[in-house]
């Protein structure tokens, strides 16, 4: 905010202070409206939009007590900075106590109260910017904004508007792409706990000795490298809502932890003895079978029942394939408004390769694409000239292996190890980069490596 558009009400009964501060703000650059009334100040608060407001604590018919309440209810973004007597703690006290932003004592001087307002203003801009964000974001992911108007989908909204309505734990099953975590916000800012964190955390892209720390938190001094001491994203969601993504990839060891935390709704930080009470919803999303990995001994079946108080399956644009058109349109209209540009029609060849082509990577591969289409077309439509010859003509040996099957008999479980191996050596034993590279997760590749017997010095990260 600059100063010349802050506007400051100045509410004062001296009036020779009064006039010697009016000149100073406005020397400053900033608009000043003085009262000496204070009952008069709190009608012209109501009528006008005001960025900042200084009162004198003492005052007759109103005091500064009384218009810093009233003010406050009226709008508590507003900060108020208060004036009072040299050594007046308890008033100093008792005037942030009601919602005053800050005091300055008498005697001041022109840059201290300068100063002070120009904290003041940027607290408030804050405020504001805070607000225009939570709306922002209760528009943006309001469940009517997840597009689709297949059966499937309406399935999803229909369960999706059920559950927000309550506390229950929900987990979230689809590919990558599908559009998990737009769910997960869906359900958050819909429902009931909309004003507190919604709080996301990818089990999957933290190392295996970090998770903990990152989820429970941790005191100083705890393992190495812990100098100070942190709170963990369940503290930082309490009464919000906590969103564990890719689940699946989470290590046995925190999932046991993970399961007392839900049956006993406290957390206890790394190093702490002392649990702290939570209140914390939770979402969870998976792109893995878990029932499989439960079979494969990398996932709790206890955790996955807690879980999976209510699944919601979101299924893959490939089964969806009667939502394109309007996904499109959706995203097409998206992307121009993000870059300022005119929307572009879309001719009817564009939706035939659409709906040939498999979307691998789902709603957000058609995202990204759209994206880059609308960005790079030199007309007003959307032609085939602006589909990349890759969505066009889909590659004839997707399908097909990368190598040639011997005419003798195989081992199975041999070629498997190998891969696993090699891929291993090529990443240093990184195990995160060789499970992205395989495909699957880092929870399936260790059991594949313990499964194997594969050396430590294959497998080490």
């Amino acid at each position: 905010m600059t100063k010349s558009a802050a506007k400051i009400l100045l509410v004062d009964d001296d009036d020779s202070l009064r006039r010697v501060l009016e000149f100073q703000l406005s020397e400053a650059g900033y608009v000043v409206m003085s009262e000496s009334d204070g009952r008069n100040a709190l009608k012209l608060f109501s009528a006008e939009e005001v960025d900042c407001v200084i009162t004198d604590w003492r005052m007759p018919k109103i005091s500064g007590s009384q218009l810093v309440q009233q003010a406050t209810a009226i709008n508590s973004e507003v900060p108020i900075i208060v004036i009072t007597a040299f050594g007046d703690v308890d008033t100093a006290v008792e005037a942030m106590r009601g919602g005053a932003f800050d005091f300055i004592t008498k005697p001041f001087n022109r840059q201290e109260i300068l100063l002070t307002v120009e904290k003041a203003l940027k607290y408030g801009t804050a405020l504001a910017e805070n607000r225009r964000l939570r709306r922002q974001i209760h528009e943006e992911f309001r469940i009517e904004n997840v597009v689709g108007t297949s059966e499937k989908m309406l399935q999803v909204f229909d369960l999706v508007e059920r559950v927000s309505k309550t506390n229950v734990t929900v987990l979230i099953e689809g590919e990558t792409g599908t559009g998990k975590e737009l769910i997960a916000k869906g359900i958050h800012f819909s429902g009931t706990r909309k004003n507190n964190p919604f709080v996301a955390i990818n089990c999957a892209a933290i190392p295996e000795t970090l998770i903990e720390a990152e989820l429970f938190g941790y005191k100083k001094g705890a393992f190495t490298g812990a100098a100070l001491e942190s709170r963990g994203k369940f503290e930082d969601a309490n009464g919000g809502t906590l969103f564990l993504d890719e689940i699946s990839a989470m290590p046995l060891q925190s999932q046991t932890r993970l399961l007392r935390v839900l049956q006993e709704q406290e957390v206890t930080r790394l190093g702490e003895n002392t649990p702290r009470k939570i209140d914390v919803r939770i979402i969870a999303a998976t792109n893995e079978n878990l029932p499989e990995l439960i079979k494969e001994n990398v996932f709790r079946e206890d955790l996955y029942y807690r879980l999976a108080v209510v699944p919601i399956t979101i299924p893959p644009l490939r089964e969806r394939r009667e939502d394109l058109p309007i996904l499109t349109e959706h995203f097409v209209g998206r992307s121009a408004s993000k870059h300022g540009i005119r929307p572009p029609k879309i001719a009817r060849e564009v939706f035939k390769i659409f709906f040939d082509y498999p979307w691998m990577g789902n709603v957000r591969e058609l995202e990204n694409l759209l994206e880059r289409m609308v960005v790079l077309s030199d007309g007003d439509t959307l032609t085939l000239h602006d589909v990349p010859e890759n969505v066009k003509t889909p590659s004839a040996t997707k399908d097909e292996l990368w190598f040639e099957m011997p005419s003798e008999p195989i081992n199975l479980e041999a070629l498997e190890r190998e891969i696993i191996r090699t891929s291993l050596l090529r990443h240093q034993g990184n195990q995160s980069q060789t499970a992205k590279y395989l495909g699957i997760t880092r929870s399936a590749l260790i059991y594949r490596i313990q499964k194997y017997g594969l050396e430590e010095s294959d497998s080490s990260t």
